[in-house]
């Protein structure tokens, strides 16, 4: 799935405008902003993160998820999309569909991130919600 640096530069100059930094990744290129990864170059194919709100809008643009082989298996990662190939000539709908990745891949992290600090013990993801005190979960009011 090596991405040619002929398709590499072109989507970049596309998604110029948002400033993406395009990583190497699995022999693909990750697109990310902000240091969130909201889309993927494989095979010279532009995917975007996908979230419950915009899957249909890709499923109805003929869009299939992101797909590898894994040794004779082929494999699917729901959460990332192919960009419809129309878009590349509508530079303005692509930006717009690439916002709401970079939006939808945000959320994915900022849920990611509240429920690592609730698995760690730091804040629960719930605003105003207190944590009982040592004494009390052990049951030793003193």
């Amino acid at each position: 799935m090596a991405v040619s640096h002929g398709f590499q530069s072109f989507i970049l100059d596309l998604l110029g405008p948002l400033e993406p930094v395009a990583r190497r990744m699995f022999g693909g290129v990750g697109l990310f902003h902000n240091g969130v990864m909201f889309g993927l170059l494989a095979g010279d194919t532009l995917h975007f993160r996908v979230s419950g709100a915009t899957v249909e809008r890709y499923k109805s643009a003929g869009s299939e998820p992101f797909t590898y082989m894994r040794g004779d298996r082929r494999m699917s990662i729901g959460a990332y999309h192919v960009v419809p190939e129309g878009l590349m000539d509508r530079p303005e709908d692509l930006l717009e569909w690439a916002r709401e990745a970079i939006v939808a891949a945000g959320a994915v992290q900022r849920a990611r991130n509240g429920l690592a600090r609730h698995k760690s013990g730091g804040e629960t993801p719930s605003i105003g919600a207190r944590r009982p005190s040592a004494r009390r979960r052990q049951g030793r009011l003193q």
